[in-house]
This record gives C-alpha cells, sequence and structure tokens, in this order.
C-alpha cells in the first residue's frame, strides 16, 4: 500500500511448522530491537498470513562473500569493524546472533555491511547448541555442557574476517563429521598458507577470535 520495495520472508511449507514460526518469532523480536543501519530493520510480521511472513528492509546488494575478493584488504578490514560494532550493539541489548558468516551479510552499493539472519539469535547461555552452520561453529556450540555466549559470535566474527582474508571458511572438511571434529579439535589453518598477501596484522586479530576456548579470545566484539 505504500508502494515501497521490501524483502519478504516466509515459513517453509515442507515440515517444521512449528519450529519455523518459533525462529520467526525470535528472530522478528530480536530484529525489533534494533535501530542500527548495519542491521537489516523489520517492518512488520504477519503472524496470521498463510504461509507467516516477516516483512523486512531490502537490501540491494550482494552477499559478503562474493564481493570480498574484489575488495583492497583496508576495505575488507573496514566492513569487518563496521560488523563488529553492529554485533556490539546487539550484545549490549542481551542478543547474540549465534549464526554469523559471509552469507548473513550483505554489502549495498556503497559497500556498507547489513547482517541478516537473526533466526537463532538468543541470549540464554543454555540453548541453540547444535544449530547453525558447522564451519562457522565455535567449539563450545558443539557441546551441551558449555555455555553459549558473546564470545561464541566473537569466533565467527573470527572466521568471517579468516575467509575475507583467505576466500576459504577456516575449518576444512568434507563431509560434516569432518568439519564437526575439526571444530572440536581447533584445527585452523593458518592465513599466510592460504593467502600469502593477507596483511599479518588482520590474520593475527583472525587467529586470535578463533581460538578454540572462549577464554583465549577477545573478550567482547568492541
Amino acid at each position: 500500500k505504500l508502494d515501497r520495495l521490501v524483502a519478504a520472508k516466509v515459513v517453509r511449507g515442507d515440515g517444521g511448522r512449528a519450529s519455523g514460526l518459533a525462529s520467526f518469532l525470535a528472530e522478528a523480536r530480536a530484529m525489533a530491537l534494533f535501530q542500527d543501519r548495519r542491521i537489516v530493520q523489520i517492518h512488520e510480521l504477519r503472524e496470521q498470513a498463510e504461509p507467516p511472513v516477516l516483512i523486512m528492509e531490502y537490501v540491494d546488494g550482494f552477499e559478503l562473500g562474493r564481493l570480498a575478493p574484489s575488495l583492497e584488504f583496508p576495505q575488507r578490514a573496514r566492513i569487518v569493524k563496521e560488523v563488529c560494532e553492529a554485533v556490539q550493539h546487539a550484545h549490549d541489548l542481551g542478543v547474540q546472533h549465534r549464526d554469523l558468516k559471509p552469507s548473513n551479510i550483505m554489502l549495498d552499493a556503497e559497500l556498507r555491511p547489513k547482517i541478516l539472519d537473526f533466526g537463532l539469535s538468543s541470549g540464554d547461555p543454555s540453548r541453540g547448541h547444535f544449530r547453525g552452520t558447522p564451519r562457522y561453529l565455535a567449539p563450545e556450540q558443539l557441546d551441551a555442557s558449555q555455555p553459549i555466549d558473546a564470545r561464541t559470535d566473537v569466533y565467527a566474527l573470527g572466521a568471517v574476517l579468516y575467509e575475507l582474508l583467505t576466500g576459504v571458511p577456516p575449518v576444512g572438511g568434507v563431509t560434516e563429521d569432518e568439519i564437526v571434529a575439526n571444530v572440536r579439535a581447533g584445527a585452523i589453518r593458518l592465513p599466510v598458507e592460504i593467502a600469502p598477501g593477507a596483511p599479518e596484522p588482520l590474520q593475527a586479530i583472525a587467529l586470535k577470535a578463533l581460538e578454540a576456548k572462549p577464554q583465549d579470545r577477545y573478550p567482547s566484539a568492541r
């Protein structure tokens, strides 16, 4: 009615309707907290629609992973810095994203980042294990006895930076079992082995954020 271009996200109709709707509600509530230009804005949740639909800001741009190879290293560093600031904003409001990865970050025409997909976000340290994308999960997300906190997103931010520097995720493996085993073992390949031209300070930041033990990482996204 307002003649405005928006993005619409719907619950899939191929099973898991209840869990899908619960994830929708969690995402809507989390996104409704934010007034941050680096986090996609939510306009409306139509819960009673068929199918239920989330109406969001439309981002005219590309996934970060697709554009990263064409960017200079200072540009990549600036983008990650902005994403870190936005994630810290979320943490200040008691929300952890828990599914950060290059495909959940869009760049608009001016190379400004927009964080998407808060469907797995939460502030509960005892919930959310074994959910998300294996290559970007922190070790504690694969151990239900360990709490999930802000440092879990710090790990994912390190994975995003690592991939921006090297072009590949930090954890290797062909099958999901191999990937999970490598995450648990902290088997991170040195960036210099893959991308010798990547600036050493940025490599060091990525590796610090990717430490297997949460206490060895940066304590916050800030």
